[in-house]
């Protein structure tokens, strides 16, 4: 009940591919589209009639794992610490630096291990990560609806849970930088402006832009003990299941910002591949799509 305040509602009008022309293309101002407007409103009625029974009925489970970690960088590399000595290190997060020749000179090659202190600097340092899921009890309403021949109501769960899910993501992320980490104990902000993302810090998650090697879960799934602790399991692709599933690695510094690595050389996926202790093939592979040349 909690999260509903929290839902982002535009991904779910492009589920059912209503999409507004400016200047109504966001919610609510979408209820106004001359086109679509009638059927988002009548499809947001619905969600929220279905929202009522999940709550009423406890249709889904939503469970979360979060976690604030000693942390500081080495080079690319993200060093997780077993505790405040910062001496032992507990794991590894390994990222990847941009490459694609950018026009601007003045614009920094940026890797993800960038927005943490750097080993030796002498700032004592952390990540948060977390991992929510709001779909523990999808399969089972689905199958009672697809008996009922109820494709609607089937897709409508999906979507729901799905933005139940990223609302989890948002609040987790709140309660992360006000109180678990404390680093915006003063942040006051409108959930609006949340989805905007006015504040200050990323959460970036493994398979993304900033991070796009999915195995990097595996890392988090080990360190975190997520699947023991809360059931979250991780397919052979790396796909969370339950679907409506978000994983992130929170950064608190003021300069930290989302931005895409592009693509990648061979001389980078070798020195990946090297400290993730991989074979160059199996790194290519996760990486098919990121390569800035051809595999053998």
């Amino acid at each position: 009940k909690e999260l509903v305040d929290y839902i982002d509602w535009n991904p779910f009008f492009q589920t059912w591919q209503l999409r507004g022309k400016y200047p109504n293309r966001n919610f609510p101002k979408i209820f106004k589209d001359e086109n679509v407007g009638k059927e988002a409103k009548r499809v947001h009625g619905d969600a929220l009639k279905m929202i009522d029974d999940i709550i009423k009925n406890k249709t889904l489970e939503c469970r979360m794992i979060v976690g604030l970690y000693p942390a500081n960088s080495d080079g690319d590399d993200i060093i997780v610490y077993t505790d405040e000595e910062r001496k032992e290190e507990q794991c590894r997060y390994h990222t990847l630096r941009q490459q694609a020749l950018k026009d601007d000179r003045e614009d920094p090659y940026m890797a993800m291990s960038d927005f943490v202190a750097p080993k030796g600097s002498g700032i004592k340092d952390y990540v948060a990560m977390f991992a929510v899921s709001a779909g523990f009890g999808v399969e089972e309403a689905v199958k009672k609806y697809q008996n009922d021949h109820d494709d609607y109501k089937s897709i409508m769960l999906k979507a729901v849970a799905d933005r139940f899910a990223e609302a989890a993501a948002e609040r987790v992320h709140e309660i992360i930088r006000k109180d678990l980490w404390g680093y915006a104990k003063e942040e006051k902000m409108s959930v609006e402006d949340m989805l905007r993302v006015k504040y200050q810090g990323i959460r970036p998650a493994p398979g993304y832009p900033s991070q796009p090697d999915h195995t990097e879960k595996l890392t988090m799934w080990k360190h975190m003990n997520v699947e023991k602790d809360t059931g979250i399991q991780l397919s052979e692709s790396l796909a969370m299941m339950p679907a409506a599933s978000v994983s992130a690695i929170c950064f608190a510094n003021p300069k930290s910002k989302y931005f895409a690595v592009g693509k990648v050389c061979k001389d980078q996926i070798e020195d990946y591949a090297s400290r993730k202790g991989m074979k160059n093939e199996a790194v290519e592979k996760w990486l098919a799509a990121d390569l800035a040349y051809d595999r053998a």
